[in-house]
């Protein structure tokens, strides 16, 4: 697999630790391409990634920036300036309805790497260039940091306002969570008490939001695509089966998050978010960073070996 993935991104990098492995294609994305416990794959939709890479289809463990999720249209007003989104950009994502999607495409930004060993790996991304200004004009520089453990994967990203304009905080990631032996209606899984975002046409929040009572057992026919605001700074999801647990943990600058479990599918993401979905538009929940200031935000993805039960 990882002579395939070189040629996708010759700059691909492996962390190994313990029983974990990961590995990371900065050249394309900072895309998390593979995620393994003992050798088994824990990531979704990542074999046939050199097919995906053509659209930067989601896949693994993607960025999604500069906004995750969807946009209710495409035009948008923060920080001082309106946008138009040009409709035949080949710099945007749509979804089945032609709204701009999870911003830029991961296969459509390069970064580089700035210091890379097994267990730790840091890189950025410099929000300059021409054609990406169109779709956000705000300046600013992504350093994604990547630290593997032999028991989590910490993924910290920090935004700096590098230019003169104010920068919206809109990002997040949405990885694609498998369990190797496991169908995904027998996973059990703890998903806490939340505020459920109500959704309007084409998935886009109106505003509203409604208790949700959180998860503790089987997934079973529960099916996802829903937005959360959470209770707090840190907040812990997990999903388990065939002797081990994964921890989904948001430990600083996420206030939202998504569940998308979709039909017919066996991978569940759980997607750390930095404001709602179409906060751009909507300016609700919406953070900025003011020139010279940074921004940071950090998530964990654990593994936890169990003791199965005897018969």
């Amino acid at each position: 697999m990882t002579s395939a993935l070189s040629r996708v991104d010759p700059s691909l990098q492996t962390l190994e630790a313990g029983e974990l492995r990961a590995v990371y294609l900065p050249g394309r994305g900072m895309l998390g391409v593979s995620r393994q416990h003992r050798g088994e794959e824990l990531l979704g939709l990542v074999q046939n990634v050199s097919e995906l890479a053509e659209h930067g289809d989601p896949c693994g463990i993607p960025l999604l920036h500069p906004w995750a999720n969807r946009l209710s249209g495409d035009c948008y007003r923060a920080a001082g300036n309106e946008v138009m989104l040009g409709d035949g950009s080949p710099l945007l994502f749509r979804d089945g309805a032609g709204l701009p999607m999870h911003g830029v495409p991961w296969s459509r930004l390069p970064w580089t790497t700035v210091s890379a060993d097994t267990g730790h790996l840091v890189a950025l991304l410099d929000w300059d260039r021409t054609e990406w200004l169109a779709v956000y004009p705000y300046r600013h520089r992504l350093v994604m940091s990547v630290a593997l453990t032999p028991s989590a994967l910490t993924v910290e990203t920090t935004l700096s306002a590098t230019g003169s304009d104010t920068v919206p905080v809109a990002f997040g990631f949405h990885p694609y969570l498998q369990m190797p032996g496991v169908r995904r209606a027998e996973l059990d899984v703890s998903v806490p008490t939340m505020s459920h975002l109500v959704l309007g046409s084409h998935q886009i929040p109106t505003g509203e939001t409604i208790p949700f009572p959180g998860i503790e057992g089987e997934l079973g026919s529960r099916t996802f695509d829903d937005g959360f605001a959470l209770p707090s700074a840190r907040t812990t999801f997990s999903i388990a089966g065939a002797g081990r647990r994964v921890l989904v943990e948001f430990i600083e600058g996420y206030t939202h998050g998504q569940i998308y479990a979709p039909p017919r599918q066996e991978y569940l993401a759980i997607e750390p978010m930095t404001a709602p979905a179409n906060a751009l538009v909507s300016g609700d929940a919406l953070r900025l960073v003011s020139p010279g200031e940074t921004f940071s935000a950090t998530f964990r993805i654990g593994v936890e070996a169990m003791t199965l039960p005897t018969e």
